[in-house]
Parts: C-alpha cells; sequence; structure tokens
C-alpha cells in the first residue's frame, strides 16, 4: 500500500436471527446439560445477532470511498444471510454439523465466506454479537 495515502477502517452493521443449541454426541443428557447449561435444550433456543464486517484499506482517490457498499450488501446477503437468518444453525448449516454454533465458531463461519468473496487483504475482521453483552470477532489470514 501507498505508504503516503492513510489506511481506513470501514465497519458495516447487519442482522440476522437464527437458533440454535449446544450438544456434544459423545455426552450423554446430564454431561451435556453439565458442560452446556441451559443451552444444551435440544429443542434450541433463538437470538437476534448482529454481524459486523470490518475492511481496511485505503479510500479510492476520486471516490473517497474504501469499498462500494452495494456490492458489500450483495456480498454480505449472499454469502451469509440467505444461509444464516431464520435458520436452525444446528440442522440447516452444515458447517455446524462438526462445530458447536457457538458466537466464536459463527465468527470462524463469517470470515471464511467472506474471504474469498472480497479483494485480498481488504477484509480485517468479523464481529458476532450474540447479544448486547457477548461479541466475538475473528481476524482470519490476509491475503
Amino acid at each position: 500500500m501507498d505508504s503516503d495515502r492513510p489506511v481506513v477502517r470501514l465497519a458495516r452493521s447487519y442482522r440476522f436471527s437464527a437458533a440454535h443449541f449446544y450438544w456434544d454426541p459423545r455426552l450423554d443428557a446430564e454431561e451435556n446439560e453439565k458442560l452446556f447449561g441451559k443451552c444444551a435444550n435440544r429443542h434450541g433456543h433463538g437470538h437476534d445477532y448482529r454481524l459486523e464486517v470490518v475492511l481496511q484499506g485505503v479510500p479510492n482517490p476520486e471516490t473517497g470511498m474504501l469499498f462500494d457498499l452495494r456490492e458489500l450488501d450483495r456480498t454480505v446477503a449472499s454469502a451469509l444471510l440467505e444461509r444464516l437468518d431464520h435458520r436452525n444453525l444446528n440442522h440447516e448449516v452444515e458447517f455446524f454439523a462438526s462445530r458447536q454454533p457457538t458466537c466464536e465458531n459463527l465468527a470462524l463461519y463469517a470470515w471464511q465466506a467472506l474471504a474469498g468473496r472480497l479483494p485480498a487483504g481488504r477484509l480485517e475482521a468479523v464481529r458476532v454479537h450474540e447479544s448486547a453483552d457477548l461479541v466475538a470477532e475473528y481476524r482470519g489470514p490476509r491475503g
């Protein structure tokens, strides 16, 4: 990047609703409840998640913009929101067939879904807010 021009970070927020539960099939019901508490209820529960996508780079000198937000919105919608919104993460999202659908794993999933669809080095971080007091951030490999 041109060292004469400042690097800017830009965050865009999105919302989706999804259900999940935590369960380890290697454990019995009592052990799952002890490990995961009320989140081990196999009927699940839901959250209204907030996803933040953080981009970084040097803004275009002609437009003053880092990235076309309409393009970002389309990318996030097709890569993530259409796959997550109003879904049961345990049963409808293949990524969670072998992982707990935690906030941390949702952040990893979001990164992996977006990284190949955005220009190399532009994706800085993803944050998944499960509630007002719980957020996971993932900053994956760049390139």
